[in-house]
C-alpha cells in the first residue's frame, strides 16, 4: 500500500464527509493514501458539461449549445487520455439529450421563481470548523426572491429522475444542509431566511426534463449533520479508520471491494 502523502488535512468537503460516512477505511484510501480506482466515465463528463452550462447560462451572449459541446468534448478527451474506452453510442445520445435540455433550464428556473436576483454563481465556501481546519464547498447557485428569502440551489444530472427515497436520503440532503449552514455563517444571514433546493436535469426523461424541488434543512437537521461532521473530523485527526463492511457490496458497491487495497 502507498505511504500516506498527507497526514493532516486543512479542509473537509461534503464529498469527503460522504465517503467517510460510507466507510472510514475507504476515506483513508482516497484522501490519505491517494488511491483512486474510479476516474470518471461518460456520465461524469456529461454532468460536468451541464454544470458548466448552468454556470454560464445567465450571460445572454453565450451560445449554450456551443458551451455544452466544448466542455463535453474536453471531458471526453480527458477520459481518452487515461485510456478509458468510450461508449460511442452513449456519447452520441448524451450530446443529443444534453442539447435538447438546454432550452428548458433557465425558463424552468424563472417559472419556479418568477422574480429573483442572482446572488452568486459557483460561490466558494471555506468556513472555519476548528483550529487549522475549514469546511470547503462550492454552491452552484444562490438567488434572492422579493420576500427576502435566499435560495441555495444545487444542479444534479440524472437519467429519468429521483424517486422519493433518493429525494429524502439522509446523506444526499445533508449536502444542502451544510451549504445552508455555512452560507449563513459566511454572510451573517438568519438561516430561517435560507431555503435549499435540488435542481434535477433529467437526461432521458420524455417530459419535465428539469425539476426543482425544495429540501427541508431545519435546525434539528443542521444539528445532526454538524454532529456527523464533528465525528468525522475527530476520527480523521486521530487516524481512526474502521472498515464498514456493510458498504462493501450493499448500496454503494465500493470500487475497492476485493482489490489489493482492501479485502473483506
Amino acid at each position: 500500500m502507498k505511504q500516506t502523502k498527507q497526514q493532516f488535512r486543512t479542509h473537509i468537503s461534503f464529498s469527503e464527509l460522504k465517503i467517510w460516512d460510507e466507510c472510514p477505511f475507504k476515506h483513508k484510501l482516497v484522501y490519505l493514501e491517494k488511491v483512486k480506482e474510479f476516474k470518471g466515465n461518460e456520465h461524469t463528463a456529461f454532468g460536468t458539461a451541464m454544470h458548466y452550462v448552468c454556470e454560464n447560462m445567465f450571460d445572454q451572449d453565450n451560445n449554450l449549445e456551443k458551451l455544452f459541446d466544448k466542455k463535453f468534448i474536453e471531458e471526453l478527451t480527458l477520459l481518452k487520455e487515461i485510456e478509458y474506452k468510450l461508449n460511442t453510442s452513449l456519447v452520441t445520445s448524451m450530446r443529443k439529450q444534453g442539447k435538447a435540455m438546454l432550452s428548458f433550464i433557465l425558463p424552468h428556473l424563472k417559472k419556479t421563481f418568477p422574480s429573483f436576483k442572482i446572488v452568486s454563481v459557483e460561490e466558494s465556501l471555506m468556513e472555519p470548523l476548528a483550529k487549522d481546519l475549514s469546511f470547503k464547498g462550492y454552491i452552484d447557485l444562490v438567488i434572492k426572491t422579493p420576500d427576502n428569502k435566499y435560495h441555495v440551489i444545487d444542479w444534479k444530472t440524472c437519467s429519468w429522475g429521483w424517486n422519493t427515497k433518493r429525494k429524502t436520503d439522509r446523506m444526499t440532503t445533508y449536502q444542502l444542509t451544510l451549504y445552508k449552514h455555512f452560507f449563513a455563517k459566511k454572510h451573517s444571514i438568519d438561516p430561517k431566511q435560507i431555503e435549499t433546493h435540488f435542481a434535477l436535469l433529467k437526461r432521458t426523461a420524455k417530459k419535465d426534463n428539469v425539476e426543482i424541488f425544495c429540501v427541508t434543512s431545519g435546525p434539528k437537521k443542521i444539528e445532526n449533520v454538524l454532529k456527523l461532521l464533528d465525528k468525522a473530523v475527530y476520527n480523521i485527526k486521530n487516524k481512526i479508520f474502521i472498515k464498514n463492511r456493510v458498504s462493501c457490496t450493499e448500496g454503494y458497491g465500493c470500487e475497492f471491494f476485493n482489490t489489493k487495497f482492501c479485502t473483506r
